[in-house]
């Protein structure tokens, strides 16, 4: 097993399931390529995904690095992002369609559901082998420029997509966060029976 990886793992107070697990976020990415068949299974795992109304309101635009879509991506993410986000073997900025289809109306789940699908994506992803980070800071307003999408849209995350790294890769101070181990409050905090 990756050291990072047994770093990583999660450290649960109930069974759960290791695609979870195992699932986090890592900053240092291989060179080995994801494929378009790769791709499209994430995106499909995606799709079933539950959503309000069956709405189904989201939208992925990828780009597989070495593609000048990769390049516009990593241009438009914050300066702290793009040392580590450039090695990645994708990237994908997802989106929510803020409206319902059918009638035009606010979709006050498309987020939500965006939300769900990315998970399913990610789970997706941790059974391929593949690990996925996803990205908070990057121009909402340059990606939707970029993408040619109005208001109607938005466009909460991006995510980095690769095969996991070695964590020696990474400069300062992404090595360190790369070797800290995962934590998460206790079920206390956020779970109330009534």
């Amino acid at each position: 097993m990756n050291n990072t990886i047994s770093i990583k793992k999660a450290q649960t107070q109930f069974p759960v399931a290791d695609f979870i697990t195992d699932r986090f976020s890592p900053r240092a990415f291989s060179e080995k390529a994801l494929t378009e068949q790769d791709m499209n299974t994430l995106f499909e795992a995606a799709s079933w995904a539950p959503s309000a109304n069956n709405e189904q309101p989201w939208l992925y635009f990828y780009a597989l690095k070495g593609t000048p879509g990769f390049d516009q991506l990593t241009e438009i993410m914050m300066p702290g992002n793009q040392p580590w986000a450039k090695h990645a073997a994708a990237l994908v900025v997802t989106v929510a369609r803020k409206t319902f289809a059918a009638n035009g109306n606010n979709n006050g789940a498309a987020e939500h559901d965006l939300g769900m699908a990315n998970a399913q994506l990610m789970l997706q992803a941790r059974c391929m082998e593949v690990f996925s980070h996803p990205i908070g800071g990057f121009s909402k307003d340059k990606a939707k420029e970029l993408l040619g999408l109005d208001e109607t849209y938005s466009t909460p995350c991006m995510l980095a997509l690769g095969y996991l790294g070695e964590a020696s890769q990474l400069e300062e101070p992404f090595l360190a966060r790369e070797g800290t181990p995962r934590a998460r409050k206790e079920l206390s905090a956020f779970v109330k029976a009534i």
